[in-house]
């Protein structure tokens, strides 16, 4: 069986290194890039399964390689920054990324992070491959055999994460979810994140769905979200 590969990207190579030793521990294979320009030749030549990704870059930044990346792939990818801003966060996530840590990080976690991660990536691959999984609503139909979401038969544009979750909350509508059953089911019981990615993913669903006046995803304070039905 063949190794999985980590792309770290850094430009503090001690850094990099450090990681790369870490990694190479637990029997992964690892590439290491100092710049965004070198990162996006090695991430289509090294074809990864995993990318580290640091924010703060020579030439482009973690920020733009993350976009540029996510406009051809949904290759995982987990972002490293000594920016500990909520806004920092936020925008790493809008633009894609999988997961977000703040330098200086435990490397023990840091490993245990990549696990859940590239363990949920594969997870995802066989339920492409699986049975048939589809829900419709009007002029909606939400499916995970081929992660597609279709509005009026036409598809809307969603990375896999929002489909998983759209769908988890599709599948049981007016069911209420907790932020902490959504991180559960999606990305793992092991998950080492916070409830804030809930939050920044079903912002960016409620951006990309149409208003509908039969569906919709809704906030319960204090609780979590569901996905609302009714009748006209």
């Amino acid at each position: 069986m063949s190794k999985q590969k980590i792309l770290i990207v850094d430009d503090d190579a001690n850094i990099a290194e450090l990681i790369s030793l870490y990694l190479i521990r637990e029997c992964y294979e690892t590439k290491i890039a100092g710049d965004g320009n070198e990162a996006l030749e090695l991430w289509k030549s090294f074809e990864p399964d995993l990318i580290l990704l640091d924010i703060m870059l020579p030439g482009k930044d973690g920020y733009q390689v993350c976009r540029q990346i996510r406009q051809e792939s949904s290759v995982p990818i987990m972002m490293l920054s000594a920016k500990g801003e909520v806004f920092d966060k936020v925008l790493g996530l809008e633009l894609g990324a999988d997961d977000y840590m703040i330098k200086p990080f435990d490397n023990k976690e840091m490993v245990a992070r990549v696990k859940a991660i590239l363990r949920r990536s594969q997870q995802t691959e066989r339920a492409k491959e699986g049975a048939d999984r589809e829900v419709s609503f009007p002029d909606l139909i939400i499916s995970l055999t081929n992660y597609t979401v279709l509005f009026e038969g036409k598809p809307l544009e969603m990375s896999a994460k929002e489909t998983e979750i759209l769908f988890l909350l599709a599948s049981s509508p007016n069911q209420v979810f907790t932020r902490e059953q959504i991180l559960d089911r999606i990305w793992g019981y092991d998950y080492v994140g916070d409830y804030r990615t809930v939050d920044v993913y079903i912002k960016r669903l409620r951006q990309k769905l149409p208003v509908h006046p039969m569906w919709q995803l809704s906030t319960v304070w204090g609780v979590g979200y569901k996905f609302e039905t009714s009748t006209p």
